[in-house]
């Protein structure tokens, strides 16, 4: 594989690396201001608890099919940037129309195609932004990516938040949750439009005939090794947000009613950190390797279940575990998508990009979903006891993927 882009010169913070993480910012502040607040107004509209599950999953496991249609669609068309936008505009025109239904059946539609297209646009944008910088700076740029990305999705709920405290909201009457939704779509439409003005597409192969089964076959060996690491650990990584769960049953006998505002701080940490350290740790790894430090993040998840296993909660050691669990996220999403595309293929860049994000979509379910099982039927940390097994087998993987024999343009 060679980096063709490399001999254009330049530095790596270029108008394509800007317009993406623009791109990337403007969307999560969107859907994520959407996202925030759809909990309450299903509870407007009288939706049972399980509905904001069936929406959640519907979505997300279509989503997760979308990523490998959109990364296969990007390795045969000429111009992927239009694909994208596409992609990104369904997302946002889609979050703008939750509130016209009264009905939860019918959001779970809208959601589902909402999020189809954010399926479809995630492996093009990630090609995009491959082919844009050399090899040797991957782990800045996807870094810097992910901080964009993050930094929207911290913006655009605190948005949700001060708009439904400024406006006149109530339970009872459902559609005055729509300005929200109609305010969230105006920067997903944004988003696309970023795409199509600030990004400017390089030359890249294309495969003509080649179906996806075919296109799954082309990614080497040591690709699919990485992704078989990739998505055991995956399948212990569960969402952090039981972490907040967690932190509140265990801090209510001390603090009552209190423990809800100290767990909410505790995530607000937890994100900044990820935020904050999406880019050094992409920049600190393209000088020191790609490998040990996505290996670090995946110790860091293994550790932060030791913690949760075999501490006694209390504020200081839920405090130690959301920061494992920031500054590991904030290692492991850069670094993941920065190793792919050192690993994949040019001529496969965005099926490898589609397969990543769908092995991760399905490692995500089965995580979350085991953990919450476990914790239901026995205890929380019999949940985080399976957590740990798997992300410890995961990085173990991970280690004999990686090995330096086998890794390419410093992973």
């Amino acid at each position: 594989m060679s980096d063709h882009h490399e001999a254009a010169g330049g530095g790596w913070l270029n108008s394509n690396v800007v317009g993406l993480a623009i791109n990337r910012f403007l969307s999560d502040f969107g859907h994520e201001a959407g996202t925030a607040i759809l909990p309450l107004f299903l509870a407007s509209i009288g939706a049972p608890a399980v509905a904001l599950g069936a929406i959640e999953g519907v979505a997300d496991g279509l989503s997760s099919g979308a990523k490998l249609f959109g990364g296969w669609l990007g390795d045969r068309v000429e111009h992927r940037r239009p694909w994208a936008a596409a992609g990104y505009l369904l997302t946002g025109v889609t979050t703008g129309l939750y509130g016209l239904f009264g009905s939860w059946p019918w959001v779970l539609i809208v959601r589902a195609v909402g999020w189809a297209g954010r399926g479809l646009r995630s492996p093009l944008h990630d090609a995009l932004l491959a082919d844009s910088v050399p090899g040797s700076a991957h782990g800045r740029a996807f870094g810097f990516d992910e901080a964009a990305d993050t930094a929207g999705a911290i913006a655009g709920p605190l948005a949700a938040l001060a708009i439904l405290n400024l406006a006149p909201m109530s339970s009872g009457h459902a559609k005055s949750f729509a300005l929200i939704f109609w305010l969230a779509a105006i920067p997903g439409v944004l988003a696309a439009l970023s795409i199509v003005a600030l990004v400017s597409e390089r030359a890249h192969p294309r495969l003509r005939g080649t179906t996806l089964i075919g296109s799954l076959r082309m990614l080497p060996a040591p690709y699919m090794r990485y992704l078989a690491g990739v998505f055991v650990f995956g399948c212990g990584d569960f969402s952090h947000t039981l972490l907040i769960m967690y932190a509140v049953q265990s801090l209510t006998p001390g603090f009552g009613h209190g423990a809800g505002a100290i767990a909410i701080q505790l995530y607000a940490l937890h994100n900044l950190l990820y935020a904050a350290g999406a880019y050094p740790a992409g920049a600190l790894a393209d000088r020191f390797g790609k490998r040990g430090f996505l290996i670090a993040a995946y110790g860091f998840a293994a550790l932060m279940n030791v913690l949760l296993v075999f501490s006694t909660p209390s504020v200081a050691t839920l405090l130690f575990a959301f920061i494992l669990a920031g500054a590991g996220y904030a290692l492991q999403q850069s670094l993941e998508r920065a190793i792919a595309a050192d690993l994949a293929p040019v001529e496969v860049r965005s099926t490898g990009f589609g397969v990543l994000a769908a092995v991760n979509g399905i490692g995500d379910f089965v995580s979350s979903a085991v953990v919450g099982a476990l914790w239901t039927a026995f205890s929380p940390a019999a949940g985080f006891s399976y957590a740990l097994v798997v992300t410890l087998a995961g990085g173990a993987l991970m280690v004999i993927a990686l090995r330096p024999a086998k890794a390419a343009h410093g992973a």
